[in-house]
């Protein structure tokens, strides 16, 4: 009997000394199989790879976003944004017309074919570079707009560091890679630049065409990103490939409300590249969507100590990404004070609206005032009073 009861107690003491090596064991086996980032769950054949909200920039998924790489020809996402912001500040005009120089006409590569000497309108050689990737319409508008290409780049790096971009130095205007040294960005920056390019809407009604022409029709442009033919609600934007870069692309697309911006850098081929910034457009349209509130009329309010007795207010307008299966169940709460102490000015803030889904509060926007209400002065006061007093004898 003794024998037996020693027995079972070393087994016990076996048995508790072996289960936790084999949670610890299984533990790590899950640990190994489950995916720990979403460079891992859709299996992408390239070196890096974003996918970005436009209108809130929330990134929804990234490989390797920050690792430093060739861009290609997508660096004239870049140069794209200073001409259009230098046409927003009226520093250059759409129909202004640009002199090729022997530099610009130098180029190689993707090209129109511009001769030292031709002219060509602004307007016409924005549409060449985003829908033909004409390198030699880049260094045009490039020394157009600031007098050299050496001038153009370093306005093309102070953007990148205004807009946060940490991860990009460029050394031309589009990407040609044999002679650069210290050329790159991020999939995460090309992103960035992406999201502040197509602000413009200009640059989306050209990298969604599919074909058109320059030199009054006799020379045509076929758009160099296969997905405007051939995914649904593609936009735009640009592609980009040398040997040392792989296949680099940055794809745009709307559904329902919702654009996405796609980065996919250092592909093996052309179709493999476009196969996965489908597969990562798909991804974010199947799992997400962006909840949108226009600007609201919230009545009025109560104002104590002003010219009126109240004031009209506005909900301004709200946009947060949710998961798509929560788009139906978001609440709001409204805060606005019982009354508003006058003086108070247009657009002042006076309350706020929440949005929640369930208990999670997802963000919130401001209620402003739709007027200005001035403080009430003493002769105003006594004014009234004496109106109320002849009103009240009458």
């Amino acid at each position: 009997m003794k024998a037996f009861l020693r027995g079972s107690v070393a087994l016990l003491l076996c048995t508790l000394l072996i289960l936790p090596l084999y949670f610890r064991t299984a533990l790590a086996v899950e640990e190994e199989e489950s995916p720990s980032s979403g460079s891992s769950a859709l299996n992408l054949n390239a070196v890096s790879a974003v996918l970005m909200e436009y209108e809130t920039g929330k990134i929804l998924y990234e490989q390797n976003a920050d690792e430093k790489l060739p861009p290609a020809s997508i660096t004239k996402i870049m140069t794209l944004l200073l001409v259009m912001e230098a046409v927003d500040q009226g520093k250059i005009g759409l129909d202004d017309m640009v002199t090729t120089s022997d530099t610009a006409a130098s180029m190689g590569g993707s090209q129109i074919y511009l001769e030292a000497g031709e002219q060509m309108c602004v307007r016409d050689m924005i549409k060449s570079v985003v829908i033909a990737s004409a390198n030699d319409a880049a260094a045009a508008l490039a020394e157009h707009l600031c007098g050299s290409i050496e001038a153009f780049v370093k306005k093309m790096n102070e953007r990148a560091a205004e807009l946060g971009m940490q991860n990009t130095n460029f050394e031309n205007t589009n990407g040609l890679d044999d002679t650069t040294v210290n050329h790159y960005t991020s999939a995460r920056d090309v992103a960035i630049m992406s999201r502040a390019l197509i602000s413009h809407p200009l640059i989306l009604e050209y990298s969604s065409i599919w074909m058109d022409t320059v030199r009054n029709g006799a020379f045509g442009l076929t758009n160099t990103n296969r997905l405007i033919r051939f995914y649904p609600g593609a936009t735009g934007l640009k592609t980009g490939s040398t040997a040392k870069a792989g296949f680099c692309i940055s794809a745009t697309a709307m559904r329902n409300g919702m654009h996405l911006i796609t980065v996919v850098m250092g592909s093996p081929t052309r179709d493999i590249r476009n196969e996965e910034a489908k597969k990562l457009l798909d991804y974010g349209f199947a799992n997400y969507a962006l909840y949108h509130a226009d600007p609201t009329d919230m009545g009025e309010a109560r104002v104590t100590g002003g010219i009126q007795d109240s004031c009209r207010i506005l909900a301004k307008d709200f946009s947060a990404l949710v998961d798509k299966g929560d788009l139906a169940h978001i609440t709001t709460q409204v805060a606005i004070p019982p009354t508003l102490a006058a003086p108070i000015g247009e657009g002042d803030k006076v309350g706020t609206v929440s949005y929640y889904v369930g208990e999670e509060k997802i963000g919130e926007c401001d209620i402003v005032a739709s007027e200005t209400i001035a403080k009430i002065s003493w002769t105003e006061i006594f004014l009234r009073i004496l109106r109320t007093c002849f009103t009240n004898r009458t």
